[in-house]
């Protein structure tokens, strides 16, 4: 609901002298065959001039506008029982008719729920799964009354030995105490949508940090070592409560993870996180050293977690209250994503999850990833922010050459940051000091940090010439292109940082994606031979000097057996037309960045190292 909204619902409650009673929820998944959850609204006393309903556009965590309202296949509403009007009043709102003396209004429908995300709802025979912003309509005037939602599980046998997870709290009793269907209280609306559900036959495993019980229920077939799962997750966990202090923010937290073939993504929640990852990157029993795909697993899950914090938390301006019917601009998403996305790696290796050397590996692929394209140099960290709405999260071809992910160039300016604080402050003063701060007057108080907020708080916490400088340069850095000269940041605290070519084959300057045998240009990059030949995003590669390409691999083989400077001629289809080009290769970019630790540092160095990453 917007402001307003808001706003005239504490004004209703101040009226009348009472708060408003509570909104009821029915929810159950009457068709998984179909996909279909149907869903019911019941509003007592509903407004006489005629009750408006809403479903959110987009869901926090998610900066797109997603018209969840789309899902809804029919509805319907009732007037103490008897048929009652509904107007549609735009995409996503409904007004019932004013009916004189109504005492209670019921509003049913149905949402299809088919999208195998973490964003929106999905349902089979196999598990049933929803954001409450998917499912559950917003009642104007009533988004700070109470709401109690009854679960139910599917009829017949699909359901018979269905379980559920969610961090809502049951209506008697505490979140997490059972996985069983029932009633479930939240004290507003606002925190009926923050708590997804899972239902199904998932595995469910347990562990307490800092004396907080912590789920993570794992749907889709799997052979994980929840053992080792839960160790290091613990580690992670509660190495970021003492970083903010104890005590955690929530009584119970839960992991919801879908697992699958292909897939990764996260989204977090006040006391949960719903993630999707490949069964390959989930730790097996026997397991070997720490492979790449379950340092990334655990990257995902840090990186939700430190959202408990920073962003569900410690909110920008803009969020205070969340206007779910339009786009919520904030120029700020480099620290609340970027500083998360700085901190999700930097707590494994705080927490001994990982090793320095590999913490060092996970830095340079994420230096690499900022350096590789040229939309860094035209699109500031605060503009990524801002535009997140249309362009970071509607990428197109050219988003490469065009637009810089708030992501990780956010998470290097906070490793610069963080470097600066260090190393100009003796150690004395540290990134962590800044996000402990933004939790004492943000989190804490709820108040919204503002536009300038982040630059405040590093001019405190750094001391009044330190910090001072430091502000400036954060200023700076995020609404510049300038590439940050990490290389000189990184040298005091003895690691070195050096870039060279991925291999030795020369490059024509393009991303190949497509599959089944086809071989379609996804990206063309700025500057490189296939750009200056002709080729565009969309064509379909289909020889170089005469041989078949079928795919990536096939057109690596044969750039392998030539030289930068050497001409060779492509044939692609262009729509139904065929096309020949001739293009110049190039010599492979220097893209690989290696961190690696300085032999013999000097103890001051060391001590600054130790600061940073611990061991």
């Amino acid at each position: 609901m917007s402001a307003r909204s808001t706003r005239l619902s504490a004004a209703a409650s101040a009226l009348h002298g009472r708060p408003p009673p509570a909104v009821e929820y029915r929810i159950r998944p009457a068709n998984p065959g179909a996909h279909l959850f149907e869903v019911s609204c019941t509003v007592a006393e509903p407004d006489p001039a005629g009750q408006v309903f809403s479903l959110p556009a987009w869901i926090p965590g998610s900066y797109m506008i997603r018209e969840f309202a789309r899902n809804i296949v029919r509805l319907r509403a009732e007037a103490d029982g008897e048929p009652c009007a509904l107007e549609k009043l735009d995409k996503h709102t409904w007004r019932a008719a004013a009916v004189p003396g109504a005492r209670v209004l019921s509003v049913h429908y149905e949402v299809y729920a088919w999208d195998l995300s973490v964003r929106t709802a999905h349902l089979d025979t196999t598990h049933g799964f929803f954001n409450g912003t998917s499912v559950f309509l917003a009642v104007a005037g009533r988004t700070e009354a109470p709401c109690v939602v009854t679960i139910e599980r599917p009829e017949g046998d699909c359901g018979r030995d269905w379980k559920l997870v969610t961090a809502l709290p049951p209506e008697h009793g505490h979140p997490g105490q059972a996985c069983r269907f029932g009633r479930f209280r939240a004290a507003d609306y606002d925190e009926l949508i923050d708590h997804p559900v899972e239902m199904g036959r998932f595995t469910l495993a347990r562990f307490e940090a800092a004396g907080v019980p912590h789920d993570i229920a794992l749907t889709g077939r799997h052979d994980c070592d929840l053992e080792r799962l839960c160790a290091d997750l613990r580690r992670v966990c509660e190495w970021q409560i003492a970083l903010f202090g104890t005590p955690a923010p929530v009584d119970y937290y839960a992991f919801l993870t879908m697992v699958v073939g292909e897939g990764y993504g996260g989204l977090e929640h006040r006391a949960s996180t719903a993630l999707i990852c490949s069964r390959a990157e989930l730790p097996w029993k026997g397991m070997e050293g720490l492979p790449d795909g379950y340092k990334s697993f655990l990257g995902l899950c840090s990186h939700e977690y430190f959202h408990t914090w920073n962003v569900k938390r410690i909110k920008p301006v803009a969020f205070t209250p969340y206007d779910l019917a339009r786009e919520n601009h904030t120029r700020l998403l480099w620290a609340f994503e970027g500083f998360t996305s700085y901190y999700d790696d930097l707590a494994l290796v705080r927490s001994g999850v990982i090793g320095i050397d590999d913490y060092l590996g996970l830095l340079g692929k994420t230096i690499a990833n900022v350096l590789r394209g040229s939309g860094r140099l035209k699109q500031s960290v605060a503009e990524s922010s801002f535009d997140a709405w249309t362009k970071y999260y509607r990428q197109d071809e050219n988003a490469p050459n065009a637009i810089v992910s708030y992501y990780a160039k956010g998470a290097l300016i906070a490793l610069a940051l963080d470097l600066q604080l260090r190393a100009g402050s003796e150690g004395a003063a540290s990134l962590d000091d800044v996000m402990r701060l933004l939790w004492r007057r943000h989190g804490l108080t709820g108040v919204g940090v503002p536009e300038d907020g982040i630059f405040a708080a590093v001019r405190d916490a750094g001391g009044e010439r330190l910090g001072a400088r430091l502000a400036k340069w954060l200023q700076k850095a995020v609404d510049g292109c300038e590439d940050l000269p990490l290389a000189r940041l990184l040298r005091p605290f003895g690691v070195s940082l050096r870039a060279e070519a991925a291999g030795t084959a020369p490059v024509l300057g393009m991303k190949l994606g497509g599959g089944s045998g086809e071989a379609k240009v996804a990206n063309v990059y700025d500057d490189g031979p296939a750009q200056a030949a002709g080729v565009s995003a969309g064509d379909v590669l289909i020889a170089l000097d005469g041989l078949r390409i079928s795919s990536a691999k096939g057109l690596e083989d044969l750039l392998a057996r030539r030289g930068a400077g050497d001409e060779v001629e492509l044939h692609l289809f262009r729509r139904d037309e065929l096309m020949s080009f001739r293009a110049v290769l190039a010599a492979p970019p220097a893209e690989r960045q290696e961190l690696k630790l300085a032999p013999r540092a000097d103890s001051a160095a060391a001590k600054l190292r130790r600061g940073w990453l611990g061991g």
